[in-house]
């Protein structure tokens, strides 16, 4: 009996184990994410409680990608309902995610251009530009995809 149990589990994991090659490992083996350097650069202004956002988006490569998404946060809740531009939607009063579309390798991305009201006229409103989904793609320089911009009251645009 105690033989036929050892015989049975040494089959149990062979099983196991064949199965789970089978399930991470396709035909030409195991699938290997695409690399690309997603980045976002712009800049943000805030004048009056309306806080404009312009910023473009793209792959530096190697790799294209179908599609990515920006994430953008604010410190502050942003005024009751706004018109976005198209492929952005709001995540939240103080969220707005934007589909950027295809970035071709090397090429320049989609622009956004964006004009918002806050709730009230903060003195400032931090921004926070980074990037929710690169479609699974291994991102090795993030740093160019994440910033923060604390952006005063003053009307002028701050780079990021």
């Amino acid at each position: 009996m105690c033989v036929m149990r050892r015989a049975l589990s040494a089959v149990a994991a062979a099983v196991v184990m064949v199965v789970g090659a089978g399930t991470s490992a396709g035909a030409h083996g195991p699938a290997i994410a695409p690399e690309a350097d997603v980045a976002h650069h712009g800049h943000v202004s805030l004048t009056s409680g309306r806080l404009g956002v312009s910023l473009v988006s793209e792959s530096h490569g190697p790799a294209s990608l179908a599609n990515a998404t920006v994430r953008l946060s604010f410190s502050v809740p942003m005024a009751g309902p706004q018109v976005l531009p198209a492929g952005c939607l709001w995540g939240g009063d103080k969220i707005v995610l934007c589909a950027t579309g295809e970035l071709r390798a090397a090429g320049t991305g989609r622009r956004f251009a964006l004009d918002l009201r806050t709730v009230g006229t903060p003195a400032e409103v931090l921004v926070q530009v980074g990037t929710q989904w690169n479609g699974g793609a291994t991102d090795r320089n993030p740093e160019n995809n994440e910033h923060q911009v604390l952006t005063p009251a003053t009307g002028d645009p701050y780079a990021f």
